[in-house]
């Protein structure tokens, strides 16, 4: 008689089991049902996007691999199986296609589509998710229009030593620039912008660094200084696209790049006043140069080429855009940065901190 109580009971709690087990699976298959909305309508190539309150969370495949464990093994293959895809070489916006790199850690690929349905093929710069009220759209994030209303005419007249050293510096620094390359100004542009592209970061990183030593704010002026050298940096995959520079061209900016990154690095810590006023008339002489390269382009010197399309992009200009009209958007871009860092170096020489004056974040 306990023998069969005993079978009875056993029955009994692996009925229970096996029904909680159930259930279980299904409420959250049901709530995933419910919940999921198909990767592909914002861009993603996954499995599923659960949506909650102001946030994206990606459940299911992410280059492959699937997370979930309510998922049979024969589901497993077949996601394998679907996400054999390829993915464009973005950062410079070859036709190249490669094979997608297989993730452990399940970092989601960012394959989005600009505004018109076609993909988004730049890497470094992207575009954003948003949620909209009825339904969701993408948008261009980290791309902007130039504003080309800037005075470009304004100066810093040197008054103190260090501004006097600064400024001759950079007309210094010019010079053999204008004897190496006179009037090919597309690869004069290209060189400049290795050198600009510089003080930004170093700027930047010390920054950071400062405040993790002393546990405080910057005042938004790391944020500031790195967006300027990410610019920069845009300058230069742009005219990439229009001056190809010779084997000699590209030895010579690693030559001037690694003197100018260790000069700077210890001119800012030394003296930042210094570091930022000498960026400032730098970014003057910029101005000048662009200002030069434009007259030869409405002489007919130099052929007015349609506009590279990671400019078209990165600027929203129009798609009939030329390049005169990417040498006017980064020349306001110069005009924004010689601001910038005549700015700093003003908040240096009232003996003040950057972070006691808000960063100017975002002006372009």
């Amino acid at each position: 008689m306990m023998m069969a109580s005993r079978r009875g009971g056993a029955k009994l709690a692996g009925s229970m089991m096996l029904v909680s087990r159930s259930f279980s699976t299904a409420i959250s298959r049901g709530v995933i049902t419910k919940e999921a909305v198909t990767a592909k309508a914002v861009g993603f190539h996954g499995d599923v996007l659960r949506k909650s309150i102001g946030e994206f969370w990606v459940r299911g495949s992410v280059f492959g691999v699937r997370h979930g464990s309510t998922v049979s093994f024969g589901e497993k293959g077949q996601q394998k199986t679907e996400m054999k895809q390829t993915q464009p070489v973005a950062e410079g916006g070859d036709k190249e296609e490669k094979k997608e790199i297989a993730s452990y850690w399940g970092v989601p690929p960012s394959r989005f589509t600009k505004e018109d349905g076609t993909e988004w093929k730049w890497n470094c710069f992207r575009i954003d998710l948003v949620l909209m009220v009825c339904s969701m759209k993408l948008k261009p994030w980290e791309t902007y229009s130039a504003d080309l209303s800037i005075d470009l005419k304004k100066h810093h007249l040197p008054a103190t030593f260090l501004d006097k050293m600064a400024y001759w510096t950079v007309k210094a620094l010019r010079l053999p620039t204008d004897l190496f390359f006179q009037r090919r100004y597309g690869c004069r542009a290209m060189m400049l912008e290795t050198v600009a592209a510089v003080p930004g970061m170093v700027g930047g990183m010390l920054l950071h660094c400062k405040s993790l030593r002393r546990f405080e704010q910057s005042g938004g002026w790391i944020k500031t200084l790195l967006d300027e050298a990410e610019n920069e940096r845009m300058h230069l995959m742009t005219f990439m696209e229009v001056a190809k520079p010779k084997w000699y061209e590209r030895a010579l900016v690693i030559t001037v790049q690694g003197v100018f990154l260790n000069a700077y690095f210890l001119g800012y810590i030394i003296s930042p006043k210094f570091a930022h006023r000498m960026v400032g008339y730098l970014e003057e002489e910029a101005i000048h140069s662009y200002t030069e390269f434009l007259k030869e382009l409405d002489k007919g010197n130099i052929e007015n080429v349609p506009a590279p399309s990671i400019a078209i992009d990165y600027w929203r200009l129009p798609p009939t855009a030329t390049l005169r009209d990417v040498v006017l958007v980064v020349r306001a871009d110069e005009a924004h940065h010689r601001d910038v860092n005549h700015f700093a170096s003003d908040i240096h020489y009232q003996g003040r901190e950057l972070k006691e004056a808000p960063a100017p974040i975002g002006y372009h």
